[in-house]
Formats: C-alpha cells, sequence, structure tokens
C-alpha cells in the first residue's frame, strides 16, 4: 500500500500543467521518499519490532497528516486530492484493529474537513464533506467488516483442525503438533504416551446403534477429561474409539499410575442409556516412555501401540506397560 501510494504521488506531476511553483515540485518530492522509506521499513523490519512501536498505526495518521498538507499548499480541494484520504484508511483497515481503524479514520475526515473549510466557502465545502466522508466511512467500515469475518471463518477452520468436533478433544493433527515440539527438545524427567482403545466398541455399536457409540465416545471424553490435567498433558482423540494421553515432562512410574487411574475411573463410570440403562465401559490401555533426551517420536507411538495391543491380547480392561 505505501509503496502505491508512492508510485501514485510520484508519477501525479506528470498529469498536471506546466508552471507549478517549485516548492510544490519540492514537496512532492518530499513525500514520495518518506512514502518510499516507509514502505522499505515496514518491507524489512521485523514485525515484532513494527508492532511494538505501533508503526502501522503512525504511519497511517503520518499519511493523514502528509496528505492534508499537501493539499493546503497546494491548495486543491479537487475530488482526486479527497480520494488520497483513502490510502491510509484502506491501510488501517487492513492491518490494524477497530479502534485504531476509528482513529485513522476519524483523523482522514478531520483533516478533511480542515483543507475543506480553509480553501472553500461554507456551502460548497460542508457539500464535499458530507459527501466524501459518507464514503470514507462506509468504505472503512466495510472493508473492516470484511476483514472480521474472514478472520472468525479462519479461526473457525483452525479449530476443526485441533478440536475434535464430536468429544472437544484434540484431534490428531495438534496431537501430532504437540508430539513433535515435545520430542524437539530434552524434557526432564522424559515423555510418556498413553494409548487408550475402548474395549469391544464395535460390539456396542452393532447392540445399541452407532448414536450410542457416539454418546459412548462423548462420555468417556468427559471421564478422562475430569482425570487429566490440561496444564501437563494433552488428551486426544486419534481416531475412531482410540484416545491418547501424552505427558511431557512424566516419568515412567507415575505414567502408569495415571494410566491405572484412567482405567479405574472408566469402569466406576457407566453411561446411562435413554431408557435409563447403565452401560458399564472398560478400555485397555498402553503406556510407553522415553527419557529426557529422546527424540524418537516414531519409537515412542510405537511402543505405546504394542503395549495396547498387549493388552488386549490379554484379556483387556487392563494397563500394559511397553518394556514392563
Amino acid at each position: 500500500m505505501l509503496a502505491a501510494s508512492a508510485v501514485v504521488l510520484a508519477v501525479l506531476p506528470l498529469f498536471r500543467f506546466a508552471g507549478s511553483e517549485s516548492f510544490d515540485s519540492v514537496l512532492h518530492k518530499v513525500v514520495v521518499l518518506v512514502l518510499a522509506v516507509a514502505a522499505a521499513i515496514c518491507r524489512f523490519a521485523p514485525p515484532r519490532l513494527l508492532d511494538r512501536f505501533a508503526v502501522a498505526a503512525l504511519l497511517s495518521l503520518a499519511g493523514v497528516g502528509l496528505i492534508c498538507a499537501l493539499n493546503l499548499v497546494t491548495e486543491d480541494t479537487s475530488a482526486g486530492s479527497q480520494a488520497f484520504y483513502a490510502l491510509p484508511v484502506l491501510w488501517a483497515a487492513s492491518h490494524l484493529r477497530s479502534p485504531a481503524v476509528v482513529l485513522v479514520t476519524a483523523s482522514a475526515l478531520a483533516a478533511d474537513c480542515v483543507t475543506l473549510f480553509l480553501l472553500l466557502p461554507a456551502g460548497p465545502a460542508l457539500a464535499d464533506f458530507v459527501f466524501f466522508g459518507a464514503v470514507l466511512a462506509v468504505m472503512a467500515a466495510m472493508l473492516t467488516r470484511s476483514i472480521r469475518m474472514q478472520e472468525r471463518l479462519v479461526e473457525a477452520l483452525q479449530e476443526q483442525l485441533t478440536v475434535d468436533s464430536l468429544t472437544g478433544l484434540a484431534t490428531r493433527r495438534a496431537f501430532d503438533h504437540a508430539l513433535a515440539g515435545t520430542m524437539t527438545r530434552p524434557v526432564p524427567g522424559g515423555t510418556a504416551l498413553v494409548l487408550i482403545d475402548v474395549d469391544a466398541f464395535k460390539t456396542i455399536n452393532d447392540s445399541h446403534g452407532h448414536p450410542v457409540g457416539d454418546d459412548v465416545l462423548v462420555h468417556l471424553a468427559a471421564v478422562l477429561r475430569s482425570r487429566v490435567r490440561a496444564e501437563d498433558a494433552v488428551l486426544s482423540r486419534l481416531g475412531g474409539d482410540e484416545l491418547a494421553v501424552l505427558m511431557p515432562g512424566c516419568g515412567r512410574d507415575t505414567a502408569v499410575q495415571r494410566a491405572e487411574d484412567l482405567l479405574d475411573a472408566v469402569r466406576s463410570s457407566p453411561m446411562t442409556l435413554l431408557d435409563g440403562r447403565l452401560l458399564a465401559l472398560s478400555i485397555s490401555v498402553g503406556v510407553a516412555h522415553v527419557p529426557q533426551h529422546s527424540t524418537d517420536r516414531r519409537g515412542l507411538y510405537t511402543a505405546a501401540d504394542a503395549a495396547l495391543y498387549d493388552a488386549k491380547r490379554a484379556g483387556r480392561g487392563r494397563v500394559s506397560v511397553a518394556g514392563g
């Protein structure tokens, strides 16, 4: 936006009649240079530094001031000169939050009002200001609303990628991201992974229907969530009836004890069916652990998966520990 503004102002004198005062020409060049420098700063400066000093907001306000000064010096009240106020407003609406957009838009309207009433009679100045002010305000409001709607859609899509719509647990994608982040750095105590599978889940679906199967998953998610602290573990649904608990900084013995606690919690929390009957539930659990400096993600998951199948083969409804 800044670069485009600099280009427009640079070529603007080509379309004006010859004979302009030299001061006007110098002022044009100064403004073009300032815009070019600002564009370079925004292009190459670190984003955090720009945010820290509110550079985007300051540039928008500075743009309004430059346009106002340029219009006053050249005594230009044409529609074209007023249209330049749209540039900083568009910049603000595209990059800033609503309060800053309101501030920049109000500054542009105030600058335009000052210019018009200083250079024109009251009647024409008021007419121009009302017309252009309405256009500028509506444009800023519509663009801001459009961008905010887009941001909400993006947030909704991101949530769909990270939160399972049925259970409210983390998705496989979120689990993989958390596992990758955990295994790329040393974690005191090592990292434990607990894999959970619902026993006889196919039988539950066949006997009671898939809606009840979904209810079972929701019920189990609630039971497990009440036993897993979100601040030190990631509880996720990997797919189907397979759940996982990733526990960074958790020792092997502690992980086994937590797995036993989850097993007991599920056993003691049957689900109430629509007809009032209680449906007893059971889970099989596999536990694996890697030491502090291990980065073997695949090895950790493979070991936990093997332990889970050991628990199933041993009769289900139990905890099996890899290497134990």
